[in-house]
């Protein structure tokens, strides 16, 4: 039992998260969302806490983090970097602040907590392993997913680094979900055709948030002590299936 800090907690993979990994820890569910936080705090166990902050402010992030973990007298344990930005634009509409946007939740939140739960003045020197969510797109490309899919990708390499500089105090690791339906994703599915498209790419089909929990339950636990810096892929199978179409 130990505090795990959890973002994007208010729905898809963070709020199954939220709920499955709260049976084992006490939860900071952090979300933008007080109502939809809230909401997902009546359905785990261990009484969580709340800390809602807007990630993309990430000028106050640390100074913010510091105050709410040192007036609840809390220190964390576990990290575990759910929240995420999408947007699916063609390289010719982007602009800059998209990009801004965009890596401020998926790269420079995640570093900036990651940063802040490594202080021994902030959190004691708690901190025990980290697991980002990342995509399996960050391995890839696709048309017009440029700017997230270098954001994922950016969040690996983060990863990386951290995994060795930590060591052997902290173990970081990072998740690649394949293609589901969540809040982010859920326009991609209404067209028939996309859904289509995903149905026929994944030998395994579509996948389901509570299928990421367990390999997140499994790295944030000492069952995988000797596991650090590695992407963990789940995606029903996508990324390995070459099959002509």
């Amino acid at each position: 039992m130990g505090f795990l800090l959890l973002t994007g907690a208010s729905s898809g993979v963070g709020r199954e998260l939220a709920i499955s990994l709260s049976k084992e820890h006490t939860i900071i569910l952090s979300g933008r969302d007080e109502k939809r936080l809230q909401e997902v705090r009546l359905l785990c166990d261990n009484n969580p806490f709340i800390w809602n902050h807007e990630l993309n402010d990430f000028d106050n992030l640390e100074n913010d983090l510091k105050i709410f973990l040192k007036v609840n007298n809390i220190s964390v344990d576990y990290f575990v970097h759910c929240a995420g930005v999408m947007k699916i634009l063609p390289l010719r509409n982007i602009k800059i602040n998209d990009l801004q946007k965009i890596f401020a939740v998926n790269v420079y939140a995640p570093a900036i907590i990651t940063k802040c739960l490594c202080s021994k003045k902030i959190n004691n020197g708690n901190l025990k392993s980290v697991v980002f969510i990342s995509s399996n797109i960050s391995n890839r490309g696709a048309a017009a997913f440029s700017m997230y899919s270098s954001s994922k990708a950016a969040l690996d390499g983060l990863m990386r680094s951290l995994a060795v500089e930590l060591a052997p105090g902290v173990r970081v690791n990072s998740v690649l979900p394949g293609g589901m339906i969540t809040e982010m994703t859920k326009e991609l599915f209404e067209n028939p055709e996309m859904l289509q498209k995903f149905e026929n790419d994944y030998p395994l089909g579509i996948g389901k948030p509570s299928d990421i929990a367990p390999i997140v339950e499994f790295l944030l636990s000492d069952k995988a002590r000797w596991i650090t810096g590695q992407q963990i892929t789940i995606d029903g199978g996508r990324t390995i299936d070459i099959t002509e179409r």
